[in-house]
């Protein structure tokens, strides 16, 4: 079965527009939270970073355990609807919330509900996909993704405009989009028939020597998703940076417009992409995107240079993120599939937790162009480290820099 003839399962499909709806309600809220905690809670741009990095690595952290729960059981859908669930639940919190305290306990209950259905989410894609389309199972499910990143922070500005910048009505209204994802799930979302032998069924619960069965491939992909994290910190610093040069509070949400506008148009076609190309060159490429980025933030001036570098930070996203996804379902073993998403995305959520508190640091101590500076930097040691483990002779052959054979 070819690539071009096989259809892309209703399951992908159904994930897609529950990560749409969630995503309009999150980044609704997202692209105003770094301005709320600043400008109406006090809280400084260290603690910004400090939350936003944590908030992540608690996700990445509960995607082992929940990646271990769907292993152990061979089910999905409970642990997606339990993720959803409780992402929707945390909604109102933000509106209520009168310190950064608050908001801290709100993106945490957030991201548990987000680390709980990733894992399960993502292996489900996979099971029900044939491996020759994997990228493009991925590319779409994050372009549906990316759209609702998209239609969220236009949202916003609307409803900013509509409620005369009152951040905490926003808040309230964001609530809506996230109880029809978990609507979505409930009458969309079903286990499917598995695509690999040996996964979907119960098995022994998890072992720490069972990570053994996870080459040298798996642990490639590991080691290049922490590299890249650490170049990527959070996007709450495109929002300052674009406030800082000036543009308005109501308009804020327009910086995670324009990056998930370039992320949602590019995310499908790198996907498409990655099912032919070498994922190292895709990768490399990405990292060249995000250097550009960081530059441009560090020292193109006023909102023009601002815009500019982060639209090319969504070009970076759309050619990384369901790459490496696909990159990790081709390297784990079916049977330990969520499992693998748990492990690489406790790792990325460490790093990612690092990255923030070093930008939020460099921020308040040297300002914008420091954090910028240093994130292209950290962006330049994940290329050649990228390289480096990519060339190594025992890598498999999808490492490779040139296409793989038709």
């Amino acid at each position: 079965m070819t690539a071009r003839a096989s259809a892309i399962p209703r399951t992908v499909f159904a994930l897609g527009l529950v990560s749409f709806f969630m995503d309009v309600s999150s980044e609704s809220i997202h692209a105003l939270l770094p301005l709320f905690l600043t400008t109406t809670l006090g809280a400084s741009v260290t603690l910004v970073g400090l939350i936003d990095g944590v908030a992540e690595a608690t996700a990445s952290i509960s995607k082992v355990f929940s990646g271990y729960l769907s292993d152990r059981f061979g089910r999905r859908k409970p642990l997606i609807l339990l993720g959803y669930s409780l992402g929707a639940l945390s909604k109102p919190l933000f509106a209520l919330a009168g310190s950064p305290g608050v908001v801290f306990a709100a993106r945490f209950a957030d991201r548990i509900g987000k680390g709980i259905r990733g894992a399960p989410r993502d292996a489900l894609i996979a099971d029900v996909t044939p491996p020759q389309i994997r990228g493009r199972a991925f590319g779409l499910r994050q372009a549906l993704d990316t759209a609702g990143a998209f239609a969220g922070p236009l949202m916003a500005i609307f409803l900013m405009a509509a409620f005369a910048d009152n951040m905490r009505a926003v808040f309230w209204v964001a609530a809506v989009p996230a109880a029809i994802a978990v609507l979505c799930v409930i009458f969309g979302v079903a286990e499917g028939p598995v695509t690999d032998a040996g996964a979907g069924a119960a098995r022994p619960p998890l072992r720490v020597k069972d990570l053994a069965s996870f080459d040298r491939a798996f642990w490639t992909v590991v080691a290049i998703g922490a590299a890249f994290t650490l170049a990527r910190f959070s996007e709450a610093f495109l929002i300052l940076r674009a406030n800082g040069d000036g543009l308005p509070l109501a308009l804020a949400p327009a910086a995670l417009i324009v990056m998930n506008l370039v992320y949602m148009l590019g995310a499908y076609p790198a996907g498409a992409l990655a099912d032919r190309a070498s994922p190292t060159l895709l990768l490399v490429i990405g990292l060249m995107a995000l250097i550009a980025a960081d530059l441009t933030l560090a020292l193109a001036p006023g909102l023009l240079g601002a815009f500019a570098g982060i639209a090319l930070w969504g070009a970076h996203m759309a050619l990384t993120q369901g790459l490496l996804a696909k990159m990790v379902a081709d390297a784990a073993p079916a049977a330990l599939r969520a499992s693998a998403f748990g492990v690489f995305n406790l790792v990325v959520g460490l790093f990612m937790l690092a990255a923030s508190v070093i930008a939020g640091l460099l921020w308040d101590w040297r300002g914008p162009s420091a954090t910028f500076l240093a994130g292209a930097g950290f962006a330049l040691a994940a290329a050649v480290l990228t390289l480096a483990l990519t060339r190594r002779p025992a890598a498999r052959q999808g490492f490779r820099l040139s296409p793989p054979p038709r």
